[in-house]
């Protein structure tokens, strides 16, 4: 009988885990949530992840559950695992990537480098932050933003006066400094429930209107300290979470060459889409083999650069499906992976890997493949 992982969540990430699922012999399961999401091809369920009831039955036919996205609320978790339901990351992790104020305060907890932060529930609060930490600050919700949303850079205590009035009694925002960073950094680690892990060479990010738009793995211009630090920090932040399968840790790098945490993510992750056809194991494969506790994966990267590029949005008129031959066409090794979403500003709605000996030629490559599919 073959091994089953049921995948809370039908977007992009659980689709990408369908095939090396088949590759491995494993049967995947998606509870989604509604007809038609990106990972529809393995929908064995449609329901509200919200809802207790519709998870525990989806569970019942598994042996593991994992996820899409870390939203899934925390008594539905915890009352998986009290039935004996193996849950991976389990409720204990995901606990803090569900709230950027417990995050903060564990990593300080942990000895993590991060940027300067507090808790604020008023606009005083976050005047005294500003007025200590250069005038200018990030202020977050603690929960639910991601790609950009929930996320706010203000000069003054009134331009977050519609978020401190819609907080509801006891209720705090989060504000951290404005780093002056020179790059963005991402570090990946793998970690099974028995404690083994892998981490993969730290990447480069690119962002654009807060959403990642290019990824260069390895980082250019990573000397060894550097790379032993963030690959020291990603492990360090798995095993003090607790954190079973993929983790990936979003950094800043000032230009004194400090390495700051900046965002956690529980799962595959946008900055580890090149690893699919850019190292030995790619990283959905590897969330698999994690969380099913299996032996993981080598890391290496299969060529000396890989970039992934997304496409963000897609054309303005016409699919994406009829893109893609003149996309292929531009480079043979390209490799394009679209996520069965309908094209639409600013949406993630696929991605295009290129491997290759010369840096600049793969980066200009891809992003000529990418631009195939806008208008």
């Amino acid at each position: 009988m073959s091994l089953r992982v049921g995948i809370v969540g039908g977007g992009q990430l659980a689709r990408m885990m369908i095939a090396p699922a088949v590759e491995l012999g494993i049967d995947v399961r998606v509870l989604a949530e509604e007809a038609g999401m990106s990972a529809a091809i393995a929908a064995t369920a449609t329901g509200d992840y919200r809802d207790l009831d519709t998870v525990r039955a989806f569970a019942r036919d598994v042996d593991v559950i994992t996820f899409d996205h870390e939203h899934v609320p925390q008594h539905v978790l915890r009352a998986l695992v009290e039935e004996g339901v193996a849950v991976h990351p389990g409720p204990d992790a995901l606990f803090y990537a569900q709230d950027k104020l417990r995050m903060r305060a564990r990593l300080a907890e942990l000895g993590m480098p991060q940027p300067e932060w507090a808790a604020i529930s008023d606009a005083a609060g976050l005047q005294a932050f500003l007025d200590e930490n250069g005038g200018r600050a990030v202020v977050k919700t603690p929960r639910g933003g991601y790609d950009g949303k929930g996320v706010r850079v203000v000069g003054a205590a009134e331009e977050a006066a519609d978020w401190l009035d819609a907080l509801e009694p006891g209720g705090q925002l989060l504000v951290e400094e404005l780093v002056e960073f020179t790059r963005e950094l991402a570090q990946q680690v793998a970690r099974r429930p028995s404690g083994a892990w892998r981490s993969y060479p730290v990447v480069e990010t690119v962002q654009r209107d807060g959403v990642c738009a290019e990824v260069i793995a390895p980082a250019p211009r990573a000397g060894q300290r550097l790379i032993e630090v963030a690959e020291n920090i990603g492990v360090a932040i798995a095993e003090g979470l607790g954190v079973t399968g993929m983790l990936a840790v979003e950094l800043f790098e000032t230009a004194d060459e400090r390495l700051l945490v900046n965002e956690l993510a529980m799962r595959p992750h946008n900055s580890g889409h090149w690893s699919q056809d850019g190292a030995v194991t790619g990283q959905f494969e590897q969330h698999l083999r994690a969380v099913l506790d299996l032996p993981l994966g080598d890391t290496s990267p299969r060529a000396p650069w890989s970039v992934m590029i997304n496409i963000l949005g897609g054309p303005v008129s016409g699919s994406l499906a009829a893109r893609i031959p003149a996309a292929l066409d531009a480079h043979p090794g390209a490799k394009v992976h679209t996520y069965g979403k309908s094209p639409r500003p600013g949406r993630k709605v696929g991605h295009v890997n290129l491997s290759g000996d010369d840096l600049d030629a793969v980066v200009g490559d891809a992003r000529v493949v990418a631009a195939h599919f806008d208008d």
